[in-house]
């Protein structure tokens, strides 16, 4: 008697846990089901739309020479393409000079909160330094790193099968300290999707499904949380700089970033 009282226990016990997880799996779908598409980017049209898309052009001087960081390239309107799809950034080295591609949504589409998410191929080699990220609309009143960074994605070739996920405020200085360095054997093979799901307490980060890392400080103040306002998307693809290189293998030239989609949930 004794044992099957026992036995009785433990399978009750047993179906409250699996009820729970039921419960738990079903609010979280539900609330991914609250969530509406409210913009997207999916690179159908034979060129990018300019009344959303902007390009940065040259080496950054004579305002932030080198983008700030010691990059190495020139931009261009002329280092990519889209294709089957997908946006194309070619990173190419042209006589003595290295070029590529940087887009942004300043000014033309801007967000608050919600997820925000790109599927994308990373491009090989020592030296390239492809980007998802994200800087605060108010940058030219308030000036960086004030107006806040958010970098979704970023790889750098010299440290193969890692994603960093960073953000940047003026409580760090600009300093890369709120960071997650995450190991992904096989984020160099085919397509991966890199998101956050922000709202106004935290910052989740995604690869994939995986959740890599989260940003929530328990003081929030212009300092520590500049994410209560509005921000616009990057996509680029730098070359060398204080963290891409400084080093570059030219032997591995060209090389390709491709992105499928970027797609806004709130």
């Amino acid at each position: 008697m004794a044992d099957s009282l026992i036995f009785y226990e433990y399978n009750t016990l047993n179906m409250k846990k699996i009820v729970l997880l039921m419960m738990i799996s079903s609010l979280c779908l539900a609330q991914q089901a609250e969530r509406k598409l409210i913009w997207e980017e999916n690179f159908n049209e034979k060129k990018l739309n300019e009344s959303v898309w902007n390009y940065d052009i040259g080496d950054g001087c004579p305002n932030l020479c080198g983008w700030g960081n010691n990059e190495r390239q020139l931009y261009t309107k002329k280092n990519h393409q889209i294709k089957s799809g997908d946006l194309i950034i070619e990173a190419r080295k042209e006589g003595n000079q290295y070029t590529s591609t940087k887009i942004t949504t300043k000014g033309k589409k801007e967000f608050l909160y919600g997820r925000i998410e790109a599927r994308a191929k990373l491009p090989l080699g020592h030296g390239l330094w492809p980007a998802f990220w994200m800087l605060g609309a108010n940058i030219d009143e308030v000036k960086w790193p004030k107006t806040g960074e958010i970098d979704i994605l970023e790889y750098i070739g010299r440290d193969p099968h890692m994603v960093y996920t960073t953000l940047h405020t003026q409580d760090s200085h600009g300093n890369t300290i709120n960071t997650k360095r995450t190991e992904f054997p096989t984020i160099e093979e085919g397509y991966h999707v890199y998101a956050i799901d922000w709202n106004r307490d935290k910052i989740d980060f995604f690869v994939d499904d995986t959740l890599v890392y989260t940003f929530n400080p328990e003081v929030k103040n212009e300092n520590t949380w500049p994410f209560d306002k509005p921000f616009y998307i990057i996509v680029n693809l730098a070359i060398g700089g204080n963290f891409g290189g400084p080093d570059v293998d030219d032997t591995i030239l060209p090389q390709k970033f491709l992105v499928d989609y970027i797609k806004v949930y709130q």
